[in-house]
């Protein structure tokens, strides 16, 4: 289980952590016009998984805006943003922000992605800030439990995680 803090104090994260050279847990979660996804729905492809405890925030805002910014540079890559948030807002946002190249999952329903993934706060019921890449074969080639929540993850390490991935 990984070690984070929200705003310098600890919290406690919900579920299994996963390391790289697991199998990606199957998980379902909710797109901007409520239709289930799940991480089996794009079997065969290259996952980027941003997550942010909520995309109208500061750091989740520019964290996805990168993400956007690096996914249309990324070739056989599909990169996805889960939150909380409602998938309502997550439409609303990303057409004020101009995203298209990053899809927005809400897993507000039941932390069902939170809970799998070990990144779900208790306290807060929020997604702890993290990142996944998760080849085509469904392995976790890349993780990162950004320590302290209200801090950037590392994107250099993601992108090329993302880009050796097969």
């Amino acid at each position: 289980m990984a070690n984070v803090t929200f705003k310098e104090k600890p919290v406690t994260l919900i579920g299994n952590s996963v390391s790289v050279g697991d199998a990606a847990p199957d998980f379902t979660v909710l797109a901007n016009d409520l239709s289930e996804v799940k991480l089996s729905d794009s079997k065969g492809k290259v996952r980027l998984i941003s997550v942010v405890p909520s995309i109208d925030t500061g750091v989740c805002d520019q964290q996805t805006r990168k993400f956007n910014e690096e996914a249309a540079k990324l070739k056989n890559v599909e990169v996805l943003t889960i939150s909380v948030d409602l998938p309502f807002a997550q439409k609303r946002w990303c057409a004020a922000a101009g995203i298209e190249n990053v899809q927005t999952l809400s897993d507000h329903r039941n932390l069902d992605f939170g809970k799998k993934f070990g990144v779900a706060i208790e306290e807060l019921r929020l997604l702890s800030r993290s990142i996944f890449v998760v080849d085509s074969s469904d392995t976790v080639t890349y993780v990162e439990y950004v320590p302290e929540v209200t801090n950037h993850p590392n994107y250099e390490a993601a992108v090329e995680a993302a880009e050796s991935a097969k």
